[in-house]
């Protein structure tokens, strides 16, 4: 097959069973570890070791290289990148797609920033799997992928702001307030591919209710959703059965996340990308 699909590890894809598919792995570091984000990392042995860490942490993106070895010499090769307001991973998309086709003129790349992370990009790449095997030319996938991009969407729920702390993408006051209350915090994916927190609720029922009333304004009616949990498998089957009471036909499906989003979820977050209207 001249088709690959390649994304960076914040998918939450490690393979595909029917197109060729590479993957470009983040790596989470702290003062004495680090994690590769690849189909051999322990989850929960991260997640657990950076419940307990309160130093700083970061990650690190994929180099042009990576991307460029994810891409595997395939002739027509559709890539997608967590999104470009967290991380430098779609930058060095861009320039191994440059590189990639400057080097094999008869190729072609097309890149994409998600502007968002985890199950979003999953449903796009299962969107892409499918019009790859619809056989669809380069420029008809182009078009249909870009759509559905702009007919999907993300939100998150975080029952913790340690590690985003650590980062140095949160006040450590605010996320020691959110784990001393109880606080859930949810949010959305802005416009511009950031974290956008709309809510702060105390109590399961109400996050509960707040991620429903989320989903209803960001125009979900009933189609694919994608719940991904950090270690919180019940209160993902609790969602997933609250949208089937209200959306009947809702194709509901429920997976752990992996390393990256584990990191930003934390221990008891969820992420859900939805199809919109």
């Amino acid at each position: 097959m001249e088709y690959r699909i390649c994304a960076d590890s914040s998918a939450d894809v490690i393979n595909l069973k029917k197109v060729p598919f590479g993957l470009a792995s983040l790596t989470i570091r702290t003062k004495d570890k680090e994690f590769k984000d690849d189909e051999n990392l322990d989850v929960e042995e991260m997640v657990n070791y950076l419940s307990h860490y309160h130093e700083k942490s970061s990650t690190a993106c994929p180099s042009a290289h990576d991307w460029i070895v994810a891409f595997g010499g395939a002739k027509y090769v559709f890539a997608i990148s967590i999104t470009s307001g967290l991380s430098g991973s779609f930058n060095s998309l861009a320039l191994a797609k440059k590189i990639y086709e400057e080097e094999n003129p008869d190729f072609k790349v097309h890149i994409i920033d998600s502007l968002s992370t985890g199950p979003k990009m999953k449903l796009m790449i299962n969107k892409l799997e499918e019009l790859i095997l619809n056989n669809l030319s380069f420029d008809e996938i182009i078009n249909e992928i870009e759509a559905y991009k702009n007919s999907t969407d993300l939100i998150f729920m975080l029952e913790s702001m340690n590690n985003l702390a650590n980062n140095g993408r949160v006040n450590k006051l605010v996320a020691k307030a959110v784990g001393l209350l109880g606080i859930k915090v949810i949010g959305k994916a802005s416009n511009d591919g950031r974290l956008e927190v709309t809510d702060k609720k105390r109590g399961i029922n109400m996050a509960i209710n707040s991620i429903m009333d989320k989903l209803s304004k960001l125009k979900y009616n009933g189609k694919k959703i994608l719940i991904g949990h950090c270690l919180n498998f019940d209160l993902a089957n609790q969602i997933k059965n609250k949208v089937i009471e209200i959306y009947k036909q809702a194709e509901v499906e429920i997976y752990a996340l992996r390393g990256l989003c584990s990191f930003y979820a934390e221990k008891g977050g969820l992420i859900i990308g939805f199809e919109t209207a």
